[in-house]
Formats: C-alpha cells, sequence, structure tokens
C-alpha cells in the first residue's frame, strides 16, 4: 500500500511596504489578518510579514547617510513600520523577512533590537545577511574587470549585488525570527521563506518560478490591491485612500492565491493581478532573478473568491550563472526653477520667460515645461507634442532644469529664475529653486563565485 504524504499547510505572507516612503500604517491591517488565519487555521500553518524598501537610488542615498552616521544608512522609516506591529509578530509567531538593512543591515539589526527591549520583549533572533555590498575598495578590481575604463574618474557612492533567497532560507533554517538584508532581489523575500518552510532545493525550478512570481505580485505592496491600477470611470477602485496591502497563500507546489488584508479598500481581481503580473517583466518566457528564471507565458489568473485571485501555470528554468549589479555614483548637480504666470496671456509670458533664461545660461542644456500647457508630452525644448490647441493657457508654471558637473555652474540656474521676478515679463510669481546632487547609475554581470553572500544570526544583536 502506498502512504501519500501529508502535504503542510500553505504559507501565509504579508507584505507592508512596496518602496522606501510607503505608508507606515500597511502592518497593522495585515498583521491583525495573518493573526486571524493563523488561529482559524489548520495546525503547523506558518506566516510571514514582509517589507520591500529599495529601489536603484535608495541605496546610493543610503551610502551617503551612513558616510555622515556610521550608524545610520538603513531604512529611515524603520521604526515608523515596524514599531507598531513587532511585538505581536513576536508574540504570534510571524516572522519578518525585509531588505530595509540597505547600506547597513547591522545597524538596522541593532535597532531593531533596542526596539524590542523598549518594547519589553525578549531579544529576538535576529540574522543579517550580507555579501550585496560590493562598494569597498577591495572590491573595486572585480568592478573593473567588468566594467573597465567606464569607471574611471568616477566617485563611486554604491555598487550592489542582487543576491538572491538561499541566504534568507538558511538564516530562517537556523531559527531567524527577523532576517535583516540589504540588496537582495525583491522577489527573493518571499522565495526564502518558502524554500525554509516547504524544505525546497535549491534547483527545483518550477516550484522556485511561482514563488517567485508570487513575489512578484506582493513586492509592489498596495499595486496589485488596486493601487498605480485605479482609473475613475475606467477602473474603478473602492476605498482608495485605505487601500489594503496583499497577502499570499502559497502550496507546497508553489501556486499561490493572492488576496489582502481584511476590512480594507482596494480590490484583488484578475485585472489588478494581470497588471502587477506583468509591471517590469521584460520577457514574459524569461524574468530574470536570481534564484530562477520564470517563464509565465503559460500562466492562468483565475478568481477564488471575493479580492482573492488564484494564479497558476508558472514555470522555472536554471538561474542565471551571474549576479547583476548596479553601481550608483556621483554625477554632478541637477538645478530647477519655478515661476508662475495667470491671466491674459500668461503662455506667452512664461515662453518668452523660458527664451530669456535660454539667452542668459549659455552653457546649461536646459529642459523646459509649461505646466498647465504642456509639460509631461513636451520635449526638453518646451516643444509641444500636445499643446494648447490656441496656445493660450492662462495658468502656467514654468519649469526649468538643468545638469552640470560644476555646482557653481548649476546654481546659475536659480539665481536667474529668481531675477525673472523684476527682469522677465510681467506678472511672474511664486519663485521656488532646488539644487539636488544627481547620482548615476552604471549595471553589470559578475559571476556568481565572486560574490561572498553570507549570514549571520546575531543572538543579541545590541
Amino acid at each position: 500500500m502506498t502512504v501519500q504524504a501529508t502535504l503542510p499547510p500553505p504559507l501565509l505572507i504579508g507584505c507592508a511596504a512596496g518602496f522606501s516612503g510607503d505608508r507606515t500604517d500597511a502592518a497593522g491591517p495585515v498583521v491583525d489578518t495573518l493573526i486571524a488565519r493563523l488561529a482559524g487555521g489548520p495546525a503547523g500553518q506558518r506566516a510571514f510579514l514582509i517589507f520591500e524598501t529599495l529601489a536603484e537610488r535608495t541605496l546610493a542615498l543610503a551610502q551617503l547617510r551612513r558616510r555622515a552616521d556610521p550608524e545610520a544608512g538603513y531604512e529611515p522609516l524603520l521604526d515608523a513600520m515596524l514599531r507598531p506591529v513587532l511585538a505581536r509578530c513576536l508574540a504570534h509567531g510571524i516572522r519578518i523577512v525585509s531588505n530595509f538593512g540597505a547600506a547597513n543591515p547591522r545597524a538596522a539589526a541593532r535597532h531593531i533590537a533596542r526596539m524590542a527591549r523598549e518594547l519589553g520583549q525578549a531579544a529576538p533572533r535576529i540574522a543579517v545577511v550580507e555579501g550585496d555590498d560590493l562598494s569597498a575598495p577591495a572590491q573595486q578590481a572585480l568592478l573593473r574587470a567588468e566594467l573597465g575604463s567606464a569607471l574611471d574618474g568616477l566617485r563611486i557612492v554604491s555598487a550592489n549585488a542582487y543576491i538572491g533567497a538561499e541566504p534568507i532560507a538558511a538564516a530562517l533554517d537556523a531559527g531567524a525570527q527577523i532576517v535583516v538584508c540589504g540588496r537582495v532581489a525583491d522577489p527573493s523575500l518571499t522565495v526564502g521563506p518558502a524554500m525554509s518552510y516547504f524544505g525546497w532545493a535549491a534547483d527545483d525550478w518550477d516550484v522556485l518560478g511561482r514563488a517567485t512570481m508570487a513575489g512578484h505580485l506582493l513586492e509592489c505592496g498596495a499595486q496589485v490591491c488596486g493601487g498605480y491600477f485605479a482609473d475613475p470611470g475606467f477602473k474603478d477602485v473602492p476605498g482608495l485612500a485605505e487601500v489594503g496591502f496583499p497577502i499570499a497563500e502559497i502550496a507546497a507546489d508553489g501556486h499561490c492565491v493572492i488576496g489582502k488584508s481584511a476590512g480594507t479598500g482596494g480590490c484583488v481581481s484578475e485585472a489588478t493581478v494581470k497588471e502587477q503580473l506583468l509591471y517590469e517583466v521584460h520577457d514574459p518566457a524569461a524574468y530574470l532573478t536570481p534564484d530562477v528564471v520564470a517563464d509565465i507565458t503559460q500562466a492562468e489568473v483565475e478568481t477564488a473568491g471575493p479580492d482573492r485571485v488564484q494564479l497558476s501555470g508558472v514555470r522555472g528554468h536554471a538561474r542565471p550563472s551571474h549576479y547583476k549589479v548596479n553601481v550608483c555614483h556621483e554625477g554632478g548637480w541637477l538645478a530647477e526653477g519655478e515661476i508662475s504666470y495667470a491671466g491674459p496671456r500668461a503662455e506667452a509670458r512664461a515662453r518668452l520667460a523660458a527664451d530669456v533664461l535660454r539667452q542668459r545660461l549659455i552653457g546649461l542644456d536646459l529642459r523646459v515645461d509649461l505646466i498647465g500647457a504642456i509639460s509631461i508630452l513636451g520635449d526638453d525644448a518646451g516643444r509641444a507634442l500636445a499643446a494648447t490647441p490656441d496656445g493660450g493657457a492662462r495658468d502656467v508654471r514654468l519649469r526649468v532644469a538643468a545638469t552640470h558637473a560644476e555646482r557653481a555652474e548649476a546654481e546659475r540656474l536659480g539665481r536667474e529664475v529668481m531675477a525673472l521676478y523684476t527682469c522677465g515679463p510681467a506678472g511672474g510669481g511664486g519663485v521656488r529653486s532646488t539644487l539636488t546632487p544627481r547620482l548615476n547609475t552604471l549595471s553589470c554581470l559578475l559571476p556568481r563565485e565572486v560574490v561572498p553572500v553570507r549570514f549571520e544570526l546575531l543572538e543579541s544583536a545590541a
């Protein structure tokens, strides 16, 4: 007689942030739902809470903060995001995985340990995942081998490999309650817990591909619940001001159902899932991640109940042999200036002001926008692709911008916009100008074996 192995119940993974700067009150409803689902679910069911808080520029900005303060460089909203739910997560066995370590995972771990003490909690077992940060001088040779002369003269701010789920899974297997990462690939925040919970092998490509796409649906937070989807009269979303954040139920075969936290606004539908499924996917047959190459060409999206959608049919292929690496470097200065014109002939006056600036700012390549007449659909010179029919907009905000390697040159723009008060056309007002250091990006691939991925379990992160 053949005895069938009992499959573990579905893994629950809720997402409470889709980027650095996301809403800080998102985690509460997600945790409430996870606790309720655990209480009413089958024995042995487990739940995770993930926060995805990195983007390409976020790490470079974090490195700049770390330069100024060695104890900074992690997600600046960490306290606001995590403190309201940390005690409940620890009490109910909900483990936390996030890339909010950014440029300083160890400092983030220390902060979380302090937070737990302040909340009267026993010291949680916190693991830090490292190896993604390649910005140290000792690693410059690796980058130069791939980028060559493109690095000449550059002042590198950050260099990070997009590492995968294996160190997360290993940290969880070692007993971590909280895993703090730097630059791991966004879906890997979901794949790691699934690998650990189900015991998947690192080359079980189909289940890894399915979990990757579950992670892809979760990683942008409220987007799959109607945020970034809403378009009134065409794609209506109820209760957008209180939009919920997503929760995935991942089965042992990797297939998943996506829902949202209970009692929240928004919606999870076949349409929202399909849009997010295709978001930032260049090739549906080969979505490259450090864990697997996911193939969604045969994916099926089906309603599984109110605000519940099932994803199936995803396949996986062998993972890439290289990690993607982003190198951010100092890129000079961005200067911006704005001034408003209103009333009769406002558009003509704004255009005249732009002409004055072009003549005064020789040597700067200006981007000109006439907000209220033509901006998004205009070119850098302010020429209209879809301008007002008669050129007679009566409420125009002139915006000009330029970049330059030298700060002093870039500063000229703000001074000249300010001078338009009395040296420009009639009726200008509301001048505002800013000067911002620019960050530029280079990308390359590095062989997996040269990137020293690891984790360390910190019994006491203090």
